[in-house]
Protein backbone atom coordinates (compact mmCIF):
# COMPACT_ATOMS: atom_id res chain seq x y z
CA UNK A 1 0.00 0.00 0.00
CA UNK A 2 1.51 2.99 -1.15
CA UNK A 3 1.87 6.42 1.39
CA UNK A 4 -1.25 8.19 -0.37
CA UNK A 5 -3.43 5.12 -0.07
CA UNK A 6 -2.31 5.05 3.69
CA UNK A 7 -3.07 8.44 4.30
CA UNK A 8 -6.64 8.50 2.39
CA UNK A 9 -7.28 5.53 4.85
CA UNK A 10 -6.96 6.96 8.37
CA UNK A 11 -8.46 10.37 7.19
CA UNK A 12 -11.31 8.63 6.55
CA UNK A 13 -11.51 7.88 10.24
CA UNK A 14 -10.61 11.04 11.49
CA UNK A 15 -13.73 13.40 12.99
CA UNK A 16 -14.85 16.33 14.24
CA UNK A 17 -16.37 15.63 17.19
CA UNK A 18 -14.36 17.91 19.71
CA UNK A 19 -14.16 21.07 17.42
CA UNK A 20 -14.72 24.40 19.01
CA UNK A 21 -14.86 27.67 17.15
CA UNK A 22 -11.01 28.93 16.88
CA UNK A 23 -9.75 32.29 15.70
CA UNK A 24 -7.86 32.84 12.78
CA UNK A 25 -4.67 30.28 13.29
CA UNK A 26 -1.20 32.05 13.06
CA UNK A 27 1.25 29.08 13.14
CA UNK A 28 2.70 28.16 16.16
CA UNK A 29 3.26 24.29 16.64
CA UNK A 30 3.78 22.57 19.94
CA UNK A 31 4.56 19.04 20.14
CA UNK A 32 4.54 18.20 23.60
CA UNK A 33 5.35 14.59 24.62
CA UNK A 34 4.67 13.45 21.49
CA UNK A 35 4.52 9.23 21.69
CA UNK A 36 2.77 7.71 18.66
CA UNK A 37 2.20 4.09 16.92
CA UNK A 38 1.35 3.63 13.66
CA UNK A 39 -0.75 0.03 13.34
CA UNK A 40 0.62 -1.53 16.31
CA UNK A 41 4.37 -0.22 15.83
CA UNK A 42 5.89 2.39 17.75
CA UNK A 43 7.12 5.29 15.36
CA UNK A 44 7.56 8.18 17.95
CA UNK A 45 8.97 8.49 21.20
CA UNK A 46 8.67 11.38 23.48
CA UNK A 47 9.09 14.06 21.47
CA UNK A 48 8.98 17.72 22.46
CA UNK A 49 9.70 20.76 20.20
CA UNK A 50 7.84 23.99 20.63
CA UNK A 51 8.24 26.25 16.83
CA UNK A 52 6.87 29.31 17.10
CA UNK A 53 5.34 31.10 14.27
CA UNK A 54 7.25 32.26 11.22
CA UNK A 55 10.30 29.60 12.17
CA UNK A 56 11.81 27.62 10.00
CA UNK A 57 12.50 23.91 10.85
CA UNK A 58 14.47 21.17 9.42
CA UNK A 59 13.85 17.78 9.86
CA UNK A 60 16.97 15.37 8.94
CA UNK A 61 17.77 11.65 10.21
CA UNK A 62 17.91 8.20 8.43
CA UNK A 63 14.92 6.79 6.17
CA UNK A 64 12.60 5.12 9.08
CA UNK A 65 13.26 7.67 11.38
CA UNK A 66 9.62 8.88 11.77
CA UNK A 67 10.12 12.27 9.98
CA UNK A 68 7.09 12.03 7.55
CA UNK A 69 5.10 10.61 10.22
CA UNK A 70 5.41 13.45 12.63
CA UNK A 71 4.76 16.54 9.91
CA UNK A 72 1.48 14.61 9.02
CA UNK A 73 0.04 14.47 12.53
CA UNK A 74 -0.15 18.13 12.26
CA UNK A 75 -2.83 18.41 9.66
CA UNK A 76 -4.03 15.13 11.79
CA UNK A 77 -3.81 13.05 8.22
CA UNK A 78 -2.99 10.79 11.35
CA UNK A 79 -4.95 11.15 14.89
CA UNK A 80 -2.07 11.64 17.38
CA UNK A 81 -3.20 11.52 21.26
CA UNK A 82 -4.90 14.04 23.05
CA UNK A 83 -3.01 16.97 24.20
CA UNK A 84 0.19 16.43 22.56
CA UNK A 85 0.10 18.29 19.29
CA UNK A 86 -1.05 21.93 19.23
CA UNK A 87 -1.33 24.52 16.70
CA UNK A 88 -1.50 28.30 18.27
CA UNK A 89 -1.90 26.63 22.31
CA UNK A 90 -4.99 24.82 21.15
CA UNK A 91 -4.36 20.91 20.92
CA UNK A 92 -5.50 20.04 16.89
CA UNK A 93 -8.39 17.39 17.75
CA UNK A 94 -10.16 20.42 19.22
CA UNK A 95 -9.75 22.91 15.82
CA UNK A 96 -12.28 22.71 13.43
CA UNK A 97 -10.61 20.50 10.19
CA UNK A 98 -11.78 22.47 7.76
CA UNK A 99 -9.69 25.45 9.63
CA UNK A 100 -6.82 23.26 10.45
CA UNK A 101 -5.76 21.82 6.83
CA UNK A 102 -7.00 25.58 5.19
CA UNK A 103 -3.97 26.57 7.13
CA UNK A 104 -1.79 23.61 6.11
CA UNK A 105 -0.04 23.89 2.51
CA UNK A 106 1.43 20.34 3.02
CA UNK A 107 3.55 18.82 -0.07
CA UNK A 108 4.64 14.66 0.70
CA UNK A 109 7.08 12.46 -0.63
CA UNK A 110 4.16 11.11 -3.04
CA UNK A 111 2.95 13.82 -5.04
CA UNK A 112 -0.53 13.26 -6.30
CA UNK A 113 -2.23 15.24 -9.14
CA UNK A 114 -5.72 15.11 -10.77
CA UNK A 115 -6.14 14.31 -14.33
CA UNK A 116 -6.58 17.63 -14.90
CA UNK A 117 -4.90 20.57 -16.40
CA UNK A 118 -1.61 21.92 -15.15
CA UNK A 119 -3.50 25.23 -13.50
CA UNK A 120 -6.61 23.38 -12.17
CA UNK A 121 -4.09 21.30 -10.18
CA UNK A 122 -2.51 24.05 -8.88
CA UNK A 123 -5.63 25.78 -8.17
CA UNK A 124 -6.87 23.34 -6.52
CA UNK A 125 -7.89 24.22 -2.87
CA UNK A 126 -8.33 28.18 -3.58
CA UNK A 127 -11.78 29.42 -2.72
CA UNK A 128 -13.51 30.20 -5.12
CA UNK A 129 -13.40 33.69 -6.69
CA UNK A 130 -12.68 35.85 -9.67
CA UNK A 131 -10.78 34.12 -12.63
CA UNK A 132 -8.23 36.51 -12.84
CA UNK A 133 -7.50 36.69 -9.54
CA UNK A 134 -7.11 33.04 -9.06
CA UNK A 135 -4.93 32.96 -11.98
CA UNK A 136 -2.67 35.50 -10.77
CA UNK A 137 -2.04 33.56 -7.38
CA UNK A 138 -1.77 30.22 -9.87
CA UNK A 139 1.31 32.38 -12.05
CA UNK A 140 2.51 33.68 -8.72
CA UNK A 141 3.13 30.14 -6.97
CA UNK A 142 3.98 28.60 -10.08
CA UNK A 143 6.82 31.00 -10.15
CA UNK A 144 8.41 30.35 -7.02
CA UNK A 145 7.86 26.83 -7.43
CA UNK A 146 10.16 27.08 -10.97
CA UNK A 147 7.12 25.00 -12.62
CA UNK A 148 6.89 28.57 -14.91
CA UNK A 149 9.83 28.07 -17.03
CA UNK A 150 8.17 24.67 -17.80
CA UNK A 151 4.72 25.50 -18.37
CA UNK A 152 5.97 28.08 -21.32
CA UNK A 153 7.21 24.84 -23.05
CA UNK A 154 4.44 23.02 -22.79
CA UNK A 155 1.54 22.57 -25.66
CA UNK A 156 -1.48 24.77 -24.03
CA UNK A 157 0.44 26.60 -21.19
CA UNK A 158 -1.57 26.15 -18.01
CA UNK A 159 -4.42 24.38 -19.89
CA UNK A 160 -2.46 21.56 -20.80
CA UNK A 161 -3.51 18.40 -19.32
CA UNK A 162 -1.28 16.33 -16.90
CA UNK A 163 -3.03 12.92 -17.51
CA UNK A 164 -3.92 10.33 -14.86
CA UNK A 165 -1.44 11.29 -11.56
CA UNK A 166 0.09 13.40 -13.78
CA UNK A 167 1.92 10.66 -15.78
CA UNK A 168 2.83 13.33 -18.56
CA UNK A 169 4.90 15.21 -16.13
CA UNK A 170 8.14 13.98 -14.85
CA UNK A 171 9.02 13.48 -11.22
CA UNK A 172 9.93 17.13 -10.45
CA UNK A 173 7.95 18.61 -12.35
CA UNK A 174 5.09 16.73 -10.14
CA UNK A 175 6.98 18.13 -7.06
CA UNK A 176 6.80 21.51 -7.84
CA UNK A 177 3.23 21.55 -9.43
CA UNK A 178 2.39 19.92 -6.20
CA UNK A 179 4.61 22.54 -4.26
CA UNK A 180 3.35 25.90 -6.58
CA UNK A 181 -0.69 24.22 -5.57
CA UNK A 182 0.69 24.63 -1.66
CA UNK A 183 2.02 27.95 -2.33
CA UNK A 184 -0.94 28.83 -3.60
CA UNK A 185 -3.57 28.67 -0.90
CA UNK A 186 -1.11 31.12 1.12
CA UNK A 187 -0.97 29.10 4.42
CA UNK A 188 0.11 29.68 7.70
CA UNK A 189 1.81 26.34 8.08
CA UNK A 190 4.05 25.13 5.25
CA UNK A 191 5.43 21.64 5.23
CA UNK A 192 7.55 19.60 2.61
CA UNK A 193 7.95 16.13 3.10
CA UNK A 194 10.99 15.87 1.02
CA UNK A 195 9.36 17.83 -1.64
CA UNK A 196 12.35 18.34 -3.69
CA UNK A 197 14.03 15.00 -3.91
CA UNK A 198 13.39 14.52 -7.65
CA UNK A 199 14.69 18.10 -8.16
CA UNK A 200 18.28 18.52 -9.72
CA UNK A 201 20.48 20.60 -7.94
CA UNK A 202 20.30 24.02 -9.59
CA UNK A 203 16.64 24.12 -9.82
CA UNK A 204 16.69 23.37 -6.00
CA UNK A 205 18.29 26.81 -5.28
CA UNK A 206 16.46 28.95 -7.20
CA UNK A 207 13.31 26.84 -5.57
CA UNK A 208 14.82 28.07 -2.19
CA UNK A 209 15.96 31.59 -2.69
CA UNK A 210 12.16 31.80 -3.77
CA UNK A 211 11.28 30.10 -0.74
CA UNK A 212 12.95 32.13 1.79
CA UNK A 213 10.78 35.33 1.57
CA UNK A 214 8.00 32.94 1.64
CA UNK A 215 9.05 31.16 4.62
CA UNK A 216 9.76 34.53 6.29
CA UNK A 217 5.96 35.13 6.84
CA UNK A 218 5.15 31.56 8.03
CA UNK A 219 6.02 28.22 9.57
CA UNK A 220 7.53 25.99 7.81
CA UNK A 221 8.73 22.39 8.22
CA UNK A 222 11.49 21.22 5.91
CA UNK A 223 12.18 17.57 5.72
CA UNK A 224 14.58 16.29 3.90
CA UNK A 225 17.95 14.16 3.31
CA UNK A 226 19.89 17.03 2.06
CA UNK A 227 21.91 19.05 3.59
CA UNK A 228 21.81 21.73 0.69
CA UNK A 229 18.18 22.05 1.83
CA UNK A 230 17.99 23.00 5.06
CA UNK A 231 21.24 24.03 6.45
CA UNK A 232 19.57 27.88 6.36
CA UNK A 233 16.61 26.67 8.56
CA UNK A 234 16.34 28.60 11.92
CA UNK A 235 16.64 25.01 13.52
CA UNK A 236 17.43 21.81 13.03
CA UNK A 237 16.31 18.87 14.38
CA UNK A 238 17.26 15.33 14.25
CA UNK A 239 15.54 12.73 14.44
CA UNK A 240 16.69 8.66 15.07
CA UNK A 241 14.33 5.86 15.73
CA UNK A 242 11.81 8.09 17.02
CA UNK A 243 13.80 10.07 19.24
CA UNK A 244 15.58 13.77 18.84
CA UNK A 245 18.48 13.37 19.05
CA UNK A 246 20.37 16.50 17.94
CA UNK A 247 18.66 20.10 17.50
CA UNK A 248 20.19 23.29 16.47
CA UNK A 249 21.48 25.40 14.07
CA UNK A 250 23.97 24.24 10.80
CA UNK A 251 27.00 25.53 12.46
CA UNK A 252 26.26 24.51 15.88
CA UNK A 253 25.45 20.79 14.64
CA UNK A 254 28.25 20.83 12.25
CA UNK A 255 30.79 21.57 15.05
CA UNK A 256 29.03 19.35 17.85
CA UNK A 257 30.00 16.03 15.44
CA UNK A 258 27.23 14.05 15.89
CA UNK A 259 24.76 12.41 13.01
CA UNK A 260 24.07 15.79 11.12
CA UNK A 261 27.97 16.64 11.14
CA UNK A 262 28.87 13.11 9.70
CA UNK A 263 25.70 13.46 7.00
CA UNK A 264 27.34 17.02 6.16
CA UNK A 265 30.63 15.48 5.44
CA UNK A 266 29.49 12.29 3.32
CA UNK A 267 27.49 14.87 1.44
CA UNK A 268 30.70 17.02 0.72
CA UNK A 269 32.64 14.30 -0.08
CA UNK A 270 29.75 12.85 -2.99
CA UNK A 271 29.69 16.92 -4.44
CA UNK A 272 33.84 16.70 -4.65
CA UNK A 273 33.18 13.10 -6.42
CA UNK A 274 31.01 14.03 -8.56
CA UNK A 275 32.81 17.70 -9.43
CA UNK A 276 36.07 15.26 -10.20
CA UNK A 277 34.06 12.94 -12.21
Amino acid sequence: MGRIDEILRATAEIGDEQARPTPPLRGEVEFRHLTFSYDGRPVLHDVSLAVPAGTTVAIVGPTGSGKSTLVSLIPRLFEAPPGTVLVDGHDVRTIPLHALRGAVGLVPQETFLFSDTVGENVAFGLPAGGAESVRRRVEEAAGVAQLDKDVRDFSHGYETFVGERGITLSGGQKQRAALARALAIDPRILILDDALASVDTYTEEQILAGLRGVMAERTTFLVSHRVSTVKEADLIVVLREGRIVERGTHQELVARGGFYAELHRRQLLEEEVEKTA
